[in-house]
């Protein structure tokens, strides 16, 4: 790697979710999901947005596929919507559904840009979540019925396969703290849903080395640097808590086999139950880890903190500021949370699938967007990437989050993610002055002065 220059080979890339852009909620027999019932439900979304539009990527997806690559993309990192396949979360297949997927991956085949896909981005059908959702254990052997039939279908022209997009905003977000899709809030209930979603991603590797796919399969995690805010025992153990909580108790089962001893013995009643055998089919081999990252935390002890009895405070780096949403800047977080990993789990290989910011951003009088502010932001954690490679980290991709703006959970459409503007009254799409940007760095494979 000499004069900013990447590993030969090395995957540049932008990411994205069926829920956040394919909009189409409810066309060619596509099920309901739990985001559908969420977002129809007033007072949850920020706006009272919804997803029943989005990008309208469903029926603009030759013309998205064209821009990526216009863009110089080599991969693209997308999610398929379970309930689209499979509208009652299990059963007959919908064939409509799946031709989507099917025409998206050959068009992205046609130009040359490799897909890697992810079998869940949040969106469970509601059927499913009728019948007890992640919390239910059956859900891991409806998941992995799903799995089959999606690899089935697309194993044999799609080399990179992502079980679960963060499992811990699954968890947490959507049973612990209720803020995301379905809206639960007991603890007991996301406790479960991390075994549950942590059983059903083994069975699907299991099943992924069964039928002999080629390419590489793994899972995607959201991995924050966390800070103790002080070197007080009080803080230093609640620092230990969140690293435990939100990190180690995806992570250490399938790269160890165990789970966080400490924490169980916190969390006590909470404590999902497992059955003999599961941290066998949990402790899979994987190909690599996606680590997505934008946070870096100061953690204390706080008395009034919740279940774990703590409080945690964004910390940018010096002159940083922070993002449109507030959400802090430090780029030599991302080379901590490599190297830990690397530490840690014996260096896998790792794919950094979601980087990027929400930028308050306007367009000039031809439509064009300067977002110098983005283009700062990832420069400086790509070479916070290439920092991690130098100390030996096995980083073989980076993808942007996002490659267009896009429905943002709870903040509905107010942030913008995106290289690529969306104009929602018409759909239209304004590549950005990033897009030019990455563009460049990728023609360069690397930070080109």
């Amino acid at each position: 790697m000499d004069d900013g220059k990447f590993p030969e080979g090395f995957l540049w890339g932008a990411a994205t979710s069926a829920y956040q852009i394919e909009g189409a909620w409810n066309e060619d027999g596509k099920g309901e999901s739990i985001w559908d019932r969420f977002t129809h439900r007033p007072f949850t979304i920020l706006n009272g947005d919804n997803g029943d539009v989005a990008c309208d990527h469903y029926h603009r997806m030759h013309e998205d596929v064209n821009l990526m690559s216009e863009l110089n993309l080599k991969t693209y990192r997308f999610s398929i919507s379970w309930p689209r396949v499979l509208p009652h979360g299990h059963g007959q297949i919908n064939e409509k559904g799946i031709d989507f997927y099917n025409r998206l991956v050959d068009h992205l085949l046609d130009v040359n840009i490799i897909p890697n896909a992810t079998l869940y981005h949040w969106d469970l059908p509601q059927y499913i979540q009728d019948a007890g959702g992640w919390p239910n254990r059956d859900c891991a052997d409806w998941f992995a019925e799903y799995a089959n039939l999606v690899l089935n279908r697309l194993a044999d022209r799609i080399p990179l396969w992502t079980t679960f997009n963060e499992p811990h905003a699954i968890a947490y977000n959507g049973y612990a703290t209720g803020t995301l899709a379905p809206g639960i809030a007991d603890y007991s209930k996301a406790y479960g849903a991390v075994h549950h979603l942590l059983l059903a991603h083994g069975k699907t590797v299991q099943l992924f080395r069964q039928e002999g796919y080629e390419g590489e399969i793994g899972t995607v995690m959201n991995f924050r640097n966390y800070l103790p805010a002080s070197d007080k025992e009080a803080d230093v153990a609640a620092f230990q808590r969140a690293n435990d909580n939100w990190m180690s108790i995806f992570a250490s089962p399938i790269f160890k086999g165990q789970y966080p001893v400490e924490l169980f013995e916190w969390i006590s009643a909470h404590k999902p139950h497992i059955h003999d055998g599961d941290m066998e089919i949990i402790h899979q081999p994987i190909d690599f880890l996606g680590v997505n990252y934008y946070f870096n935390r100061e953690v204390a002890f706080d008395p009034n903190g919740g279940l774990l009895k703590l409080s945690m405070t964004p910390v940018s780096s010096q002159d940083w500021g922070y993002t449109a949403l507030g959400w802090e800047k430090n780029p030599g977080g991302l080379t901590k949370v490599l190297l830990d990993i690397k530490d840690r789990y014996d260096n896998p290989k790792i794919y950094i699938t979601e980087n990027g910011c929400a930028v308050n951003e306007t367009t000039n009088e031809g439509g064009f967007v300067d977002d110098s502010e983005r283009i700062k932001y990832l420069q400086a954690h790509i070479s916070a990437t290439q920092d991690a490679l130098h100390a030996g980290v096995n980083v073989g991709g980076y993808y942007v989050w996002s490659l267009m703006d896009n429905f943002e959970w709870a903040y509905g459409y107010e942030p913008r993610f995106g290289l690529v503007r969306i104009e929602y009254q018409d759909g239209r799409r304004i590549p950005k002055q990033s897009a030019l940007w990455f563009s460049n760095v990728i023609a360069n494979n690397g930070l080109i002065e």
